[in-house]
């Protein structure tokens, strides 16, 4: 009789243990799952929202080579998580040091809102305000509106379109422009990958042609809340784009 419970007992263990492995288990992917998911440093933005009551900053250091000289920005992204769905974001390009144009980039507010899981989907509106100091001060008030789609493909592939249309300013008047930008990921692991993507502009300027942008990088996540990153890239076309730009960038979940 002793052995027969002895050997319950020890059977009842067994399945605790593996019950126990199996939780374990499923916690630890489920946190593995969790990661911060930033929308930089490709150009296309992604289109899942951070999540209620999450605060993420994005910021990097770009340096720009363009027909005109030699500048280097602090681009930035502040985004709060006001449900599930929906996000506020201030965005801007931060401090720009180039030859004779220093200042503070004006600054956009706006929005996402995830509507659809399959495939995930969300739109972004972003307007920016008169804001600004020194040379890079505007006068005017722009904004656009982007879908933004993730598709898996597989494991290992993504993509990530955006498609929209912009009202802009450029001292010559207003004008409306469409927007079009994809990027292509290898997922490397489910912490790092790599990435081409390219973004276009239709007119780039009032009156003016095409303007296409096309870069490649890599990002690493660092625990859960942390994203590391660095891209290189060139203006393809157009006259606005810089020739070739290189950055590098954090991203912060909190």
């Amino acid at each position: 009789m002793v052995a027969e419970r002895s050997c319950a007992t020890l059977v009842c263990m067994k399945h605790i243990a593996v019950l126990v492995l199996f939780f374990a288990a499923s916690a630890g992917f489920a946190q593995d799952a969790d990661l911060i998911n930033p929308d930089r440093p490709g150009i296309a933005d992604g289109s899942a929202a951070v999540g209620r009551g999450i605060f993420q900053i994005e910021a990097g250091l770009e340096r720009d080579h363009g027909s005109d000289g030699r500048s280097l920005s602090t681009p930035l992204l502040l985004r709060y998580g006001v449900s599930k769905e929906l996000e506020l974001r201030v965005e801007g390009n931060g401090y720009i040091h180039a030859e004779g144009a220093n200042g503070f980039a004006p600054l956009s507010l706006g929005a996402k809102y995830h509507f659809a899981d399959a495939p995930s989907l969300g739109v972004i509106a972003r307007v920016f305000v008169p804001s600004g100091t020194g040379a890079q001060r505007s006068h005017t008030t722009n904004g656009d509106v982007r879908l933004a789609a993730d598709i898996n493909l597989g494991e290992k592939w993504a993509l990530n379109p955006n498609i929209g249309i912009a009202s802009q300013d450029d001292g010559n008047g207003r004008f409306t422009s469409g927007l079009a930008a994809l990027t292509v990921q290898y997922n490397i692991s489910d912490r790092a990958n790599v990435f081409v993507d390219g973004a276009v502009q239709s007119p780039e300027e009032k009156g003016g042609t095409v303007s296409l942008i096309v870069d490649a990088g890599a990002a690493w996540i660092v625990g859960r809340n942390t994203q590391l990153d660095i891209s290189a890239g060139w203006g393809a076309h157009g006259t606005t784009p810089p020739n070739v730009f290189v950055g590098a960038g954090i991203s912060r979940r909190f």
